[in-house]
Formats: C-alpha cells, structure tokens, sequence
C-alpha cells in the first residue's frame, strides 16, 4: 500500500494517477497553426520557453533591415513529445527558419554533418554488454542554439510575436537557428571541440583513468563508460546482467496509425508463402509518396525484425512506381505485429 492510509493507493493506480495529475499541465492536441497555439495556455508558454532560450544563449539580435536585405521566414512547429508508454511528457514548440529560401553561397557554404549509422549503434550496445558498462541517453535541449555561424543571416521576427515597438525590423543571427541548412553541420563542430574523435560519430572522452564513450545522431546522444531502461531513436534498449535487449515496442504501435493501417487484423507471418511481386505495369498506381514512407519505416523496423528484411527489400523494387499490389504486399508486415506484446520474443 502506498500513501496515507486513510486514502489507499495501489501501486497498480499509481501510473494512472501520476497521468491524470501531470496532465494538467501539458496539452494533448497539437495546434494547426500558430492562432490555435495561441489559444492554449500550455501552447503558449512552450514557445515562450523557445523563445526564451533564444536570449539566453544569445541566438540573434533585432536590427534595422541593411539594404537588399532579404530575411527569411521563420515557422512554429507544434509537436507533443511523448515517452516510450505513448504518454505525452511535453509540448514542444520549435521556431524554425525556412530554408528553402536560402541561397547556397550567401546564406550558408557547407552542410554536411555526419550521423551514426544503426549498425555502429548495434556495435556500440554490444560493446557496452561486454564490459558491463551503463549506457545513458540524452536529447541535447536546443542543440543547434549552441553554435555560432560564419555567414550573415537575417530572419523575420516569429510569427505572434512581432515587436509592437519595431514591427519593421529583423532578426541578424550570431547562432544557428533550427531549419538553417548549416545548423547540423555547425552543432557537429561545437561538439566535436570537446572531444576527440577516432570516428565521425564516436567521441571519447578520457579524466584520469576513467572512459567515456559517445555516440552521436544529430542531438540524441548515447553514451556509456566503466563507472537501466533506455529509448533512443526510437529503439528501446534494457539493459539486465544477462545482457541488452533492444526492441521497438512503441515504433510499432505507431507507423500503423500513421499509415491508416491500425485496425489491421493479426497475422502469424509478416507474408504469405504465396506472395509474388513484380512490376504490375497495367495495375493502379498508388501515392508514390505514401508508399515510400511506408518502406522508410519498414526498413529503420529491421533495426531490431531480422524477420522482415527479405520482405520488405522485396517490396522497396518497386518504390518507384508502386501499384496497389505493392502497397498490398506491406500490409501483411503491419499485421504480423498488430498484437504483438514484445515481452522479448
């Protein structure tokens, strides 16, 4: 029993309670646009909270607009983020720049920063088992506001929050901003001058005799060093004595929805002994794009499914000019996991 005993609490409850009473304080929505953000107290204090790390780490600066000066646009996104039960933990509010609207050569020069691939992350959690190590993660907070930039780049002031005192003026940037095609590159470089690298993606970090070592994917970082549960990148990683089990329970849950596939009925095999694909010239077309999304999400799932693999690459062929055969040929691979329990199988 937990709690005063007058008012009995159960640990079964406890979860439960826990929701309800933190849900007060953030929204379960996510706004269409900034007026329906503004409507929402939990909306508006989460671009509040943006805006207030843009000051403190001193991202920009208001300014008359120089002349043939062409800023670009800035955009809220709206985006609850949620912890690996599927409970939403926090609203999010990102302002963006849209960079579309840069020119290669005056707004930004290089754009490449290197990410892990998922097979060093594999070697990595392999590696941690081996010598006993903890593994922790991080979701660097305003990463890309860490960083300076080289070019001049002004943006306009965010969408709600104009300036009634200089409604015609314009941010100059001193940091990356979130959108800015040289925003990746420029945080790789900030971390990089922290550590040394014997991989683009694996840092170490050495303080008398102990080790750390970092692996990186843009601003989620894993590391580990000699001296439990874990959810990074959307797998979900446990670590025991006997070892570490990697699954993505919640990743499954999800891409059936997103793909309207939700209501799937269960099947023993992600596809029928029977299946035969080929071009299908004469058949219907389906949304290309659609259908590539699909086999995107399929194909991060083999992360953790050394079942589907055969299948799934069977289907990526015909990406290009997928038919409805093809798109039918995916459904039995949601459906294999539609009941699926994850308890280590």
């Amino acid at each position: 029993m937990i709690g005063d005993i007058h008012q009995r609490v159960t640990r079964s409850s406890v979860n439960s309670l826990a929701f309800f009473s933190y849900s007060a304080y953030v929204a379960s929505f996510e706004p269409r646009d900034v007026s329906h953000a503004l409507s929402d107290p939990n909306w508006v204090n989460a671009m509040h909270e943006e805006l207030e790390n843009f000051e403190r780490n001193h991202v920009w600066d208001l300014v008359e607009p120089p002349p043939n000066c062409r800023p670009i646009g800035t955009k809220w996104v709206f985006k609850n983020k949620q912890g690996e039960d599927g409970m939403v933990v926090r609203n999010k509010a990102r302002l963006v720049a849209q960079s579309f609207r840069q020119k290669e050569g005056i707004d930004y020069e290089k754009t490449f920063a290197p990410v892990a691939r998922l097979e060093a992350i594999r070697i990595l959690l392999a590696f941690a088992a081996s010598k006993g190590f903890k593994l922790q993660q991080m979701d660097v907070k305003s990463a890309f506001l860490n960083r300076f930039i080289e070019e001049e780049v002004y943006v306009r002031q965010p969408p709600g929050f104009e300036s009634a005192k200089f409604p015609d003026r314009v941010y100059k940037l001193r940091k990356a901003l979130y959108g800015l095609k040289q925003a990746p590159r420029a945080w790789y470089a900030r971390l990089k001058s922290f550590c040394s690298s014997p991989d683009k993606t694996l840092f170490l970090l050495s303080r008398g005799g102990d080790t750390l070592i970092v692996r990186i994917y843009v601003d989620d970082i894993i590391f580990g060093g000699s001296s439990h549960a874990l959810f990074f990148l959307g797998l979900q990683i446990k670590q025991v004595l006997e070892g570490t089990f990697v699954h993505q329970a919640k990743y499954t849950r999800d891409i059936p929805k997103k793909f309207n596939m939700g209501d799937s009925k269960p099947m023993t095999t992600p596809t029928s002994i029977n299946t035969a694909l080929n071009a299908d010239e004469d058949g219907e077309v389906v949304d290309q794009k659609e259908f590539r999304g699909i086999i995107g999400s399929l194909l991060y799932l083999t992360a953790t499914r050394p079942d589907i693999p055969f299948v799934v690459c069977l289907c990526v062929r015909y990406r290009a000019s997928p038919r409805t055969s093809h798109r039918q040929a995916v459904k039995p691979i949601f459906r294999g996991f539609s009941n699926a329990d994850h308890a280590g199988c």
